[in-house]
C-alpha cells in the first residue's frame, strides 16, 4: 500500500513531518528520495501529476552538454558527467548509452583544418572531464563511416567526423521511479493531484504546515520544513511563504517533434547540427520513430500548458532540412511536446541559450528551502543540495540526518537485463508484475495503441501501481503514447478509458468527460503547430536497436 494514493492522503492529514516537498517534477522526486533515505520523515505533494510539467517534456538525454564547454562552463559538464555515471549505475534499466555523430560539414565536404581541429579539441575536453567514465573514447570517423550511421545526412556536405558517447532516459519514468523508491522503500508520504494553497507559520515565523487541497478534501500538512521544487512555478510558492511577488525565474521554451524512423534511417543520435540561426539541434532514433529538437528561445505565455507552434515546427523542420537529403515536412510529425526549463534569471544575459544551467538553492526566513535552474542530468545533485539546506536550517536535526546517501542508492527495479526487452527497459526487475497481469486476461496483453509496443496489461499497472488517476496520466507519462503517435493515440482513448474505469470506479460519465478532455487537448496541441492529422501506421524498424 506503499504507492497507494488513498492511503498516502491519509498520512498527509494525519502524520507529522520533518520536511514536505512541493513538485513532484524530477527535482522534487529526487529531493523526497534524498531526504526519506537519510531518515527525515517526507511528504512529496504534486498539483498535476508525477513529472507532468518539464520532466516529461525533457529532450530524455542524460549528458555533460557539448556545448556548455564553449560557455566555459567545465565545472558544470564534470559534474553533469559524474551524475550521468552515477544513473547509469543506479537506474540502469532505465538509462541507457547512446552513441552520438557529430558531423562536420564544409563546402563540397571539404571542412576547413580549423574547424575539424575544434570539434577533436573539445572532444577530447569532454572525454577527460568525464566523458570517458562511460568506458569509451571519442573516436573521428570518415564521411562514409557517418553516412552509414545516418544515411539521409547530406554527403555533399560532410567530411570526416566525430563519434562520441552520451545516454538517453525517459525522463517521465525516471522521475515516476524515483517517486516510488521514495515512498516503497523509504517511506516517504507521496501524492499526485494534491495542490498547495497556503503555508502557515508558528509565533517565531517558521513554517509549520502546508495546507493542500485534494480531491475537494482541505488537508493541513504539519511539517518542520519545506523545499519548494516547482520549476517555473518557483515565484508562485515564494509569494504563499512570504506573500510577497517575486520575479526570479526566466523560462526558456524547448520543442520537440516526433517523426517516422522511416525517413531518416540513422542508427545512432546525429547532433550538433547548426539550426538556422545557428544554435545547435539533435535527431535521435526511438524505436521505429525519431526525435528532433529543441529549441531554446524566451517564453512569456502561460506556463501551465506551453504549445509547440507553427513557428517552432517550422525552424525545427527548415533546420533539419539543411542537412538530411530526405526532406520533412508537416506531414510527417506524428508527435510534439513542449516543455519551459526553469532557468535562474540574470540581468546580464541576453540569449536563454547563454543563461547557466548552474542552480540556486535560497533558504527563506521561514525555513522554506527553493531549488530551482539545474537539468535533468543533475537532478540529484541539486536535491542533495537542497536538504543539505534543511538540515543546516535545523541544527537541533540528528547526525544521521546530515550526508546525503543517493550517490549510490539504486532505485527500484534497478538490474541487471537487456535493454531490447520493452518490459524490462521500462520497469527492470518489476516488469514481472506487468507480466502477470497480462496473464489475467488475454485483451491485457493486446497492444495499448496501434504501431507502438505498449501492452494493455500496461496501462492496468499504471493505476494499480503508479498512482494513475487520468486517462492523460497513463497516455502521456506512464506511457508515452501520445508523444510519439498523437493522432493514433486520440483514436483508442475511448477504449483506454474503459479499460481503465473498473480499475478507477469511473461511471460511463466519468468515462466521457476524460476521453473529451483528452481529446480536446490533443487536438490543440495539433491545431497550436498548424499539423495535419497523420496516418497511424507504423513506420519502418530501424536496423539496429540502441
Amino acid at each position: 500500500m506503499g504507492f497507494d494514493r488513498s492511503t498516502n492522503l491519509d498520512r498527509l492529514a494525519n502524520e507529522e513531518f520533518d520536511v514536505v516537498v512541493i513538485g513532484a517534477g524530477i527535482t522534487g522526486a529526487g529531493c523526497a528520495l534524498d531526504a526519506a533515505s537519510r531518515g527525515l520523515r517526507t511528504a512529496l505533494v504534486e498539483r498535476d501529476d508525477f513529472a507532468s510539467g518539464t520532466s516529461s517534456k525533457s529532450s530524455k538525454m542524460v549528458h555533460g552538454g557539448l556545448r556548455y564547454l564553449q560557455q566555459r562552463e567545465i565545472r558544470l559538464v564534470y559534474e553533469a558527467l559524474r551524475e550521468r555515471q552515477r544513473l547509469l549505475r543506479n537506474a540502469p534499466h532505465l538509462v541507457t548509452v547512446m552513441p552520438h555523430l557529430l558531423p562536420v560539414f564544409g563546402k563540397g565536404g571539404v571542412v576547413p583544418k580549423k574547424l575539424s581541429r575544434a570539434f577533436g579539441s573539445a572532444l577530447w575536453l569532454y572525454d577527460l572531464t568525464g566523458g570517458l567514465r562511460i568506458g569509451k573514447l571519442h573516436k573521428r570517423v570518415s564521411a562514409a563511416e557517418a553516412i552509414d550511421y545516418a544515411p539521409t545526412l547530406d554527403a555533399d556536405l560532410l567530411g570526416p567526423s566525430y563519434l562520441y558517447y552520451d545516454c538517453l532516459a525517459d525522463d517521465a519514468r525516471l522521475t515516476l521511479t524515483l517517486a516510488r523508491t521514495a515512498a516503497l522503500d523509504h517511506g516517504a508520504a507521496v501524492a499526485n493531484r494534491a495542490a498547495v494553497t497556503g503555508i502557515d507559520h508558528d509565533d517565531q515565523g517558521r513554517c509549520r504546515a502546508v495546507q493542500v487541497q485534494a480531491d475537494g478534501r482541505a488537508i493541513e500538512i504539519r511539517t518542520r520544513a519545506v523545499i519548494s521544487a516547482t520549476g517555473v512555478w518557483a515565484d508562485d510558492i515564494v509569494a504563499l511563504d512570504t506573500g510577497t511577488e517575486t520575479d526570479t525565474i526566466r523560462p526558456a521554451k524547448g520543442i520537440h517533434l516526433t517523426v517516422p524512423w522511416s525517413k531518416v534511417r540513422n542508427t545512432i543520435a546525429v547532433s550538433a547540427l547548426g539550426t538556422i540561426d545557428k544554435r545547435s539541434m539533435f535527431v535521435v532514433p526511438w524505436g521505429d520513430l525519431a526525435y528532433l529538437g529543441t529549441t531554446d528561445t524566451d517564453y512569456d505565455g502561460p506556463i501551465d500548458d506551453p504549445q509547440c507552434t507553427e513557428a517552432d515546427v517550422d525552424y525545427l523542420l527548415d533546420s533539419y532540412n539543411r542537412w538530411f537529403t530526405e526532406k520533412l515536412d508537416r506531414n510527417d510529425v506524428v508527435g510534439t511536446w513542449a516543455g519551459l526549463r526553469p532557468l535562474v534569471k540574470n540581468a546580464s544575459s541576453g540569449k536563454t541559450a547563454d543563461l547557466s544551467r548552474r542552480h540556486s538553492v535560497v533558504t527563506s526566513p521561514a525555513g522554506v528551502v527553493t531549488v530551482t535552474g539545474g537539468k535533468l542530468t543533475t537532478y540529484r545533485e541539486m536535491a542533495a543540495d537542497a536538504v543539505d539546506a534543511v538540515v543546516e536550517s535545523r541544527p537541533e536535526s540528528p547526525g544521521a540526518w546530515k550526508k546525503s546517501r543517493t550517490a549510490r542508492l539504486k532505485l527500484r527495479g534497478a538490474t541487471a537485463g537487456s535493454p531490447d526487452d520493452h518490459l524490462y527497459a521500462r520497469y527492470g526487475s518489476e516488469a514481472g508484475a506487468v507480466r502477470r497481469i497480462a496473464a489475467e486476461d488475454p485483451a491485457f496483453a493486446e497492444p495499448l495503441v496501434p504501431g507502438l509496443p505498449y501492452l494493455r496489461a500496461e496501462a492496468i499497472y499504471a493505476v494499480r501501481h503508479e498512482m494513475a488517476q487520468t486517462l492523460d496520466d497513463v497516455l502521456s507519462r506512464r506511457t508515452r503514447a501520445r508523444l510519439k503517435r498523437r493522432d493514433a493515440t486520440a483514436e483508442v482513448a475511448r477504449e483506454v478509458a474503459e479499460l481503465l474505469a473498473p480499475e478507477l470506479e469511473w461511471s460511463p460519465g466519468d468515462v466521457e468527460a476524460e476521453v473529451a478532455a483528452f481529446t480536446e487537448s490533443v487536438e490543440a496541441e495539433r491545431l497550436a503547430g498548424g499539423l495535419p492529422l497523420t496516418s497511424t501506421s507504423a513506420g519502418s524498424t530501424p536496423p539496429v536497436e540502441t
